[in-house]
C-alpha cells in the first residue's frame, strides 16, 4: 500500500488517538474520547470492510446471564466478583440504550428463557433448587428488592426438554446491524474517521509516540494507541485471552411463528431467538473447544449439523423450515469473566476479553478505556 501525499496528510498524520477495531468497544471508546477532546484527531482502524470480530455477527442478546451460567461462574469467581460482573452488564446495557436510543437499535424486552434438555435432569434440578440464592445475588446486582428469575410452564411446545423454563423478564434483544450503523453515524457526526481494510501488524513505542505498521509496509506515528480487537487481541499483545469462534444460522421466515424472546440452552452454549419471523440459532463450540479456539471465520459440519438437529428435534419440531444463511464471529474469552481494560505500555491501552457479552458491556468497556487515557 503506497499512500499519496493527500492520503497521508488527510488521514494518516497528526493522529492524537488511534483506535484499532471498529466494533462496539472501539466506536464507544471513540465517542467517549470525542466528548472530552473536541479538537483532537481520532482515527479508528478496521481490518475488514465491516467490523471483523463479533459486533455485526453476534445474536443480538441484550442479556446478563442465565441461572446455569451464573452458577457455573460461581465455581471460579467469588460471590462479590459475580455480582460485580452482572452489575457491569446491567450498567453497560443501560449506557448502550441511553447512547443510541431503543428505536435506533430495535430494542425489545420480550424476556429471556433458560431451556433445559430432557436428558439433563441434574442441571435442571440444580438450577431450580438454587433459584432463591441466585435471585438474592440478582437483588444485590440490581440494587432491587425483588429477584429476577421465576419458573414458568413452557408456552412454546419445545420437545425433548424439561416442562418448565426459568424466565427473566428483564432480558431483551437488539438488531446489531442497526446498532453498528447508529454508532458509525454518531462517529461521523462527531468528526471521527473510520478507515476500513487496514490491518495493524504491530506497534512500537518510538520517540515519545507510538509507531504502528499498517498492511505490512506502511509506518505511521500516533500519540495514543487504543486496542479494541477482543478475540484478535493476542495478535498484538499477550494477555490471558483466547479467541472463541461462534457459529450461527438463521432460518427463512416461518409462518405463524409463536416463539418470541431470547433462549439459553445447555449453560448458554446454545442460544436462539426470534427475529423478523425467523429463528436465529447459534452455539456449539462446546462440541470441540480446541477447533473453535481460532480466529478463522468459518463453519464446521460438526457444529452446523448439531444446530440443524436442535431446530428439528427441539425448537421447531413438526414445523417446516429452511435455512437461509450461516456465518460465524470471533469472541474473546478467558479463565475469568472480568474484561481486561488497562494500560499495557506507554501510551497504549486495551479493552478486550468481553466473554461473549459484547452487547451488554461493549459500551461501558469502550468508555472505561477512554477514561484510562486521561487518568
Amino acid at each position: 500500500m503506497n499512500l499519496s501525499y493527500w492520503e497521508q496528510k488527510s488521514w494518516f498524520s497528526d493522529i492524537d488517538f488511534a483506535i484499532v477495531g471498529s466494533g462496539i468497544v472501539g466506536l464507544s471508546c471513540a465517542l467517549a474520547l470525542r466528548k472530552k477532546h473536541p479538537k483532537k484527531k481520532i482515527v479508528v482502524f478496521e481490518k475488514g470492510i465491516l467490523p471483523s470480530g463479533a459486533s455485526t455477527k453476534n445474536a443480538g442478546f441484550a442479556c446478563f446471564g442465565s441461572v446455569s451460567e451464573i452458577l457455573e461462574d460461581l465455581k471460579t469467581h467469588s460471590e462479590e466478583e459475580v455480582i460485580q460482573i452482572i452489575r457491569g452488564r446491567i450498567e453497560g446495557l443501560k449506557l448502550l440504550r441511553e447512547t443510541l436510543g431503543d428505536h435506533e437499535i430495535d430494542y425489545h424486552e420480550y424476556g429471556g428463557y433458560e431451556v433445559f434438555s430432557a436428558a439433563d435432569e441434574q442441571l435442571y434440578e440444580k438450577c431450580l433448587s438454587n433459584l432463591p440464592y441466585v435471585n438474592n445475588l440478582m437483588k444485590m446486582a440490581f440494587y432491587a428488592e425483588k429477584g429476577v428469575f421465576i419458573v414458568k410452564n413452557d408456552p412454546f411446545s419445545f420437545k425433548n426438554t424439561q416442562k418448565k423454563l426459568i424466565f427473566n423478564q428483564f432480558e431483551g434483544q437488539i438488531n446489531t446491524g442497526m446498532m453498528m450503523q447508529a454508532l458509525l453515524k454518531k462517529a461521523a457526526e462527531m468528526d471521527i474517521f473510520v478507515i476500513n481494510s487496514v490491518e495493524i501488524e504491530s506497534y512500537l513505542p518510538k520517540n515519545g509516540a507510538i509507531s504502528i505498521i499498517l498492511n505490512k509496509n506502511v509506518e505511521i506515528s500516533v500519540k495514543k494507541l487504543l486496542l479494541a480487537t477482543n478475540g484478535f487481541a493476542k495478535q498484538l499483545f499477550k494477555e490471558e485471552l483466547q479467541p472463541a469462534r461462534a457459529q450461527v444460522l438463521i432460518t427463512k421466515p416461518i409462518k405463524d411463528l409463536k416463539i418470541k424472546g431470547t433462549f439459553h440452552l445447555e449453560k448458554g452454549y446454545y442460544y436462539f431467538r426470534n427475529i423478523d419471523d425467523r429463528i436465529l440459532l447459534g452455539g456449539g463450540r462446546n462440541l470441540d473447544f480446541n477447533a473453535e479456539e481460532t480466529t478463522e471465520l468459518g463453519l464446521t459440519a460438526l457444529v452446523q449439523n448439531k444446530l440443524d438437529e436442535l431446530l428439528s428435534t427441539t425448537i421447531l419440531p413438526g414445523t417446516a423450515f429452511e435455512i437461509e444463511s450461516r456465518w460465524s464471529g470471533i469472541m474473546g474469552v478467558g479463565g475469568k469473566k472480568k474484561p481486561i481494560v488497562k494500560k499495557i505500555d506507554d501510551h497504549v491501552y486495551c479493552g478486550v476479553r468481553l466473554g461473549g457479552m459484547g452487547v451488554a458491556i461493549g459500551s461501558s468497556i469502550g468508555k472505561h478505556m477512554a477514561e484510562l487515557v486521561d487518568s
